[in-house]
């Protein structure tokens, strides 16, 4: 089994480094629509390029390529692995699973045709994503569409929800489920689990930090900002979610002030941004950097574990988002300024 992960720890490193780096994203801003297609294309999307090129153009085909790619991509890492080592990597591939599970909700409340999803965010050349595409193209309401779901490991917590909860209810229990499940299985008292289980309970408590701000700007009730709050996080324990709906911001605030974990100075500074500008960029910014910082460490800690693995996938999906970034972008006339701002 060792040596099954060094192997794949091998490839996955090999493959890290054929990624696109800020320089090439960059030049990528600057092309033109024209250029662009060419361009994702010889950066290792030939192939689904040319498998969508028949039926779709410009930042449809780009995007279908894209997901396409991903999906492939991950489904071949996972094969690869072995043992404990696959398991621990599944554990962070799985929350696509519940990425698809929001599209299908998403798309089915809002009506979006079956066409639509399928030339882009479900790509319905990759069988993967047959039996998505058919709860979209069956389903009359989030409820139907949540009761075809109920063989998924998330399907009973869906259809636990009341017959009128929203696409939020959802989207909430969804969450609820994945985090639940990822430090249900990441028990194991080695290092590389213990770090990986600390970059998940990091993501808990950006998702509490932004739905208590969130809560705080349009107001909602104490009993709603405790349906919002994930168990799990680090910074804020469950024993403080009763303050924290109780007390809003400043009883978050409080909390905040007396952990050694968190840079309080910083975010107190970027909550003075959020008050001028009315947005939660700059936070969201911020956490998404934290995020990466902790992540990049996953290349090289432990070396022959499933970090390193499991920061390529990461690394992967972000390429991808910044690619599909940058395609609709430049397709919808977005200047090269605008686009940087959220790559770069």
């Amino acid at each position: 089994m060792v040596g099954n992960t060094a192997y794949v720890v091998s490839r996955a490193k090999s493959r890290r480094k054929k990624l696109a780096d800020l320089a090439r994203m960059r030049q990528l801003i600057n092309q033109s629509t024209d250029q662009l297609t060419a361009s994702v294309s010889n950066m290792g999307y030939a192939d689904e390029v040319n498998l969508y090129a028949g039926k779709l153009s410009g930042a449809d085909l780009v995007e279908a390529a894209l997901t396409h790619n991903l999906e492939a991509e991950l489904s071949e890492i996972l094969e690869m692995c072995g043992g404990k080592i696959k398991g621990i990597v599944e554990i962070y591939t799985s929350r696509f699973e519940y990425q698809n599970a929001k599209v299908v909700l998403r798309s089915v409340l809002n009506e979006v045709s079956l066409e639509k999803v399928s030339n882009s965010i479900l790509p319905d050349l990759n069988e993967i994503n047959t039996p998505w595409l058919k709860i979209i193209e069956t389903a009359d309401d989030l409820r139907s569409a949540a009761l075809q779901m109920r063989r998924k490991p998330f399907g009973n917590d869906l259809k636990a929800l009341p017959d009128d909860a929203k696409l939020s209810d959802y989207e909430d229990a969804l969450d609820r489920h994945y985090f639940k499940s990822a430090l249900g299985r990441l028990t194991a008292h080695d290092p590389a689990t213990r770090y990986l289980r600390d970059y998940v309970r990091m993501e808990i408590d950006h998702r509490n930090l932004l739905n208590v701000l969130e809560s705080d700007s349009i107001g909602i009730s104490s009993d709603e900002i405790s349906e919002l709050l994930i168990p799990g996080g680090r910074i804020l324990p469950p024993r403080a979610f009763s303050s924290i709906a109780a007390g809003g911001k400043s009883a978050l605030m409080d909390i905040l002030r007396s952990s050694s974990k968190f840079d309080m100075p910083h975010f107190e500074t970027l909550l003075e941004e959020v008050t001028k500008s009315r947005s939660l960029d700059s936070v969201v910014t911020w956490f998404k950097e934290r995020e990466y910082k902790f992540m990049k460490k996953m290349s090289y800690l432990h070396p022959i574990s499933a970090l390193p693995i499991v920061y390529y996938v990461a690394m992967k999906v972000q390429e991808v988002a910044d690619l599909r970034i940058i395609v609709r972008g430049r397709f919808a006339g977005l200047p090269p300024e605008v686009l940087e701002a959220h790559i770069l």
